[in-house]
């Protein structure tokens, strides 16, 4: 992949310095970077821990960038600091006054003790955006008592609702597979940078944005939210299929699963027709959206016996387009699938060491300031030199942090 211009996307304009690692975090940065942003990752100098996690492909050499590390940190740069050091808290200092923003994810307490808390920061910069995701959010919004527990993806799905809801019966809560946990309040936290960006370029008064894993997980488990106010319910895992609408789940295929959404009058009868169901859209227990809602496990019981006789490709053909409907589809399929190639959702990337790898794409298309993945994950401290100098550091400063922290590490 050739070096591409340094500003691009709707972002360009806008400079984020990033201390979060592992996924949540780095996914909120990753997404403000993939639309133009100039994200600095500054990097202990042992790196991001997902840097070590790979996984590498069997040709590559050099095992400098996993998988993990290059799919939500691309489009970044990396400056090493050890903040620890205070050559690197005052190296920090000079990237944080040019920034629009900062982020971090460690633990509460953490930056205070560094001594490079928000109320620290924002002397040096008033404008400063400080964006903060934790497990449990930051008594500066709201103490709570869980403020110090530490919180993976795993946690938050649990404490947030997530799990409460999902799994194949009633009995049975269940991870959902992607790291939602993680991913969800990532995508707050980039939302919450932006809104505070546009009311600090407004104004001229940054603020502290803080985002709660836990707190992002239940915002987007609305519905059991209303559920229980409104009729007096604890929602259970709901399987493959609505609580209260139908048929809108998953069905079998002779070679794996669909989704029907036809709750709609219109669909419904659609649905049956393209079925071969006439009988049952006779049968008065599936007449109306009333009396199918009544019977709902009878309607899927009957539609199931339908649609397993068909192959998901038979189904496609039959239902696609015609009706909300989708296969289940793996990666392997969707990386063939020309819905996907056309909306560029698979992307290569430059590997050093192998052959390019692929990564996801961007979902959000502009027409006018069009993101993308425009470069490949930074090599640890890859950028330390350049961004320094742009940030005013002399040469020997520079020199001097970059011996120091070698001397550390040969210690």
């Amino acid at each position: 992949m050739s070096e591409p211009p340094e500003r691009f996307g709707a972002l360009s304009d806008i400079r984020v310095i990033d201390l979060t690692q592992m996924l949540a975090g780095p996914y909120g940065t990753m997404m403000l970077a993939d639309h133009g942003a100039e994200v600095i990752k500054v990097e202990s100098p042992e790196g991001d821990m997902t840097r070590q996690a790979g996984p590498y492909a069997p040709d590559d050499s050099a095992r400098v960038l996993g998988g993990y590390f290059q799919s939500v940190d691309r489009n970044k740069r990396s400056v090493c600091l050890d903040l620890k050091q205070p050559e690197g808290r005052a190296a920090l200092l000079k990237l944080v006054a040019g920034a629009d923003a900062v982020t971090e994810n460690f633990r509460a307490g953490v930056m205070e003790r560094l001594g490079l808390g928000y109320e620290v920061l924002r002397e040096v910069n008033p404008r400063l955006v400080y964006g903060a995701l934790r497990g449990f959010g930051d008594k500066r919004t709201g103490a709570s008592p869980y403020v110090d527990w530490p919180a993976f993806d795993v946690v938050a799905q649990a404490m947030g609702g997530i799990m409460a809801i999902t799994g194949p019966d009633s009995a049975t809560p269940t991870k959902v597979g992607p790291g939602v946990g993680d991913i969800i309040p990532g995508a707050m936290l980039a939302f919450g940078v932006l809104a505070a960006v546009h009311h600090a370029r407004r104004t001229g008064v940054g603020q502290f944005v803080d985002v709660s894993m836990a707190d992002a997980v239940l915002a987007v488990c609305e519905r059991m939210i209303y559920q229980h106010t409104v009729q007096g319910l604890v929602p259970g895992p709901e399987g493959n299929h609505h609580p209260f609408i139908v048929p809108f789940g998953m069905f079998p295929a002779a070679d794996g699963f669909v989704t029907i959404a036809a709750q709609q009058q219109g669909f419904f009868e659609t649905l049956c027709g393209l079925l071969d169901a006439s009988d049952i859209l006779a049968d008065p227990r599936f007449a109306e959206r009333d009396e199918r809602n009544q019977n709902r496990h009878a309607l899927i019981a009957v539609l199931s016996e339908r649609t397993r006789r068909f192959t998901k490709a038979e189904l496609m053909a039959r239902l696609g387009g015609r009706i909300p409907f989708g296969p289940v589809m793996n990666i392997a399929e969707i990386a063939v699938d020309p819905h996907f190639i056309a909306r560029e959702m698979i992307v290569s990337v430059e590997q050093p060491g192998a052959k390019p790898v692929r990564v996801a794409g961007v979902p959000i298309k502009m027409t006018v300031t069009p993101g993308g993945v425009r470069r490949r994950a930074p090599l640890l401290g890859e950028d330390t030199v350049t961004r320094l100098r742009e940030a005013g550091l002399s040469a020997a400063e520079i020199e001097m942090l970059i011996e120091k922290r070698a001397a550390i590490a040969a210690a």
